[in-house]
């Protein structure tokens, strides 16, 4: 991509009812475009992040069995009834419509019900079993505050995964699978260092349920850290556990403000009983399906990255989700030097994409200090500079943008740095 052709432009300032600073940069470097409290659009930068960290969520669900539908957003009244989640005494997040001839519909806000549902379709017998099926599928919340930017939104995408086991101890399998798929993400996109499974109420279904939190002066959560096991405990059983680690029993737990940025329950049969999602196992009895619920918002996970790895320049992407791999910056020369750079520039250009790397290329006719602004804004995590000193010496200039350090190089050694 040029930079000229790109139709987002940087800005100086965010919108100034925007509180969130994970929202502030990624407006001002155009990620993101917000709409209304709560809802935000993705443009052209910001989808292709959106879609990498989606990637990494897909490549681990599909390692662990699972297999990938889209249902839809609207929701029919009579299904969420069956569980008794329809009412808004007893959800008070949902965002309800109705069709012309009066019928009422919801938006959904998760999907335990709807694909329950549908599995009763497909599960009869043992031999149907176990099964996993997740989606990325727009939600809706009707949250009283949107003050988050995109780490907590009105409108976002999540991926939400259910399983479907025979009994408690495939179910606890598959969980810890899910588990470590889990634990997989979080590091494959650069929060690994920073995110902590942690030990949450488990509700009526099991004794836990394991939040994935990541440390941020900004979160709205209040966790208990043992840094010899890399766990911690919500601070809502923290008494429970006597303010001591669960996995070793330290009691020189620390606590720390952090963002969920992930989650997984067993579920039981809660759902199952609903809908009377059962099976006959080897004997012919009947059995009802164990279920469990494993959730992750790439929106979320985005936002935080932001909020934990960005500096007061700007956005610092990792690697592994950052929209292009090189933001390759030409400096226009003087006189009879400007072509000379520019073709340079150019070649290079062309040569890298050919190779399947992928470059942003600001080939803007603007200042220098200018260009370097705008990068340090956007984040790519390494920056070619080729102007006429380097021209001259017959090298590229490579920063890296987070470790702040400049080297030049061969134009052939790039690709070992990418």
């Amino acid at each position: 991509m040029r930079q000229s052709e790109l139709f987002t432009t940087t800005r100086r300032e965010a919108p100034t009812d925007e509180v969130a600073r994970n929202a502030q940069l990624l407006i001002r470097a155009g990620y993101i475009h917000k709409e209304m409290a709560g809802v935000y659009s993705y443009l052209p930068l910001g989808l292709r992040v959106l879609e990498n960290i989606v990637r990494i969520i897909r490549e681990e669900m599909q390692a662990i069995g699972g297999q990938e539908v889209s249902l839809p957003a609207l929701q029919d009244r009579l299904v969420w009834q069956k569980s008794g989640r329809w009412s808004d005494e007893v959800v008070d997040v949902w965002f309800k419509t109705a069709l012309k001839n009066g019928a009422e519909l919801g938006l959904s806000f998760t999907h335990e019900e709807p694909l329950t549902a549908l599995m009763t379709d497909y599960v009869h017998s043992y031999r149907d079993l176990p099964r996993a099926v997740y989606q990325f599928q727009t939600k809706f919340r009707n949250e009283t505050r949107a003050k988050s930017g995109i780490m907590r939104g009105r409108e976002f995408l999540m991926k939400d995964l259910y399983s479907f086991s025979r009994d408690t101890v495939e179910h606890e399998k598959f969980y810890e699978r899910a588990k470590q798929a889990y634990q997989n993400i979080f590091e494959r996109v650069g929060l690994g260092a920073t995110t902590y499974l942690t030990y949450a109420s488990g509700g009526t279904f099991s004794k836990y349920s394991h939040e994935f939190q990541t440390l941020c002066a900004t979160g709205e959560d209040t966790i208990y850290v043992c840094e010899k096991c890399h766990v911690a405990v919500n601070q809502e059983i923290i008494d429970d556990l006597q303010h001591a680690c669960p996995q070793c029993g330290a009691k020189d737990v620390r606590s720390a403000t952090a963002v969920e940025v992930g989650n997984i329950f067993s579920l039981g049969t809660k759902f199952s009983e609903a809908f009377n999602l059962s099976y006959l196992d080897e004997q012919g009895a009947s059995r009802l399906v164990v279920m469990g619920s494993y959730g992750i918002g790439p929106g979320r996970v985005m936002g935080t990255i932001v909020e934990t790895l960005s500096d007061e320049k700007g956005i610092v992407w990792p690697k592994t989700i950052a929209p292009y791999a090189l933001h390759l910056v030409v400096l226009g020369g003087r006189g009879a030097e400007t072509a000379a750079v520019l073709a340079a520039a150019d070649q290079l250009y062309t040569t890298l994409t050919a190779r399947g790397v992928a470059v942003l290329y600001d080939d803007r006719d603007v200042q220098a200090g200018e260009k370097f602004a705008d990068a340090d804004l956007l984040g790519i995590p390494l920056r070619a500079v080729v102007s006429a000193k380097t021209l001259a010496q017959k090298k590229i200039e490579i920063y890296d943008r987070s470790t702040d350090e400049k080297k030049m190089i061969d134009e052939r050694e790039i690709h070992t740095l990418l």
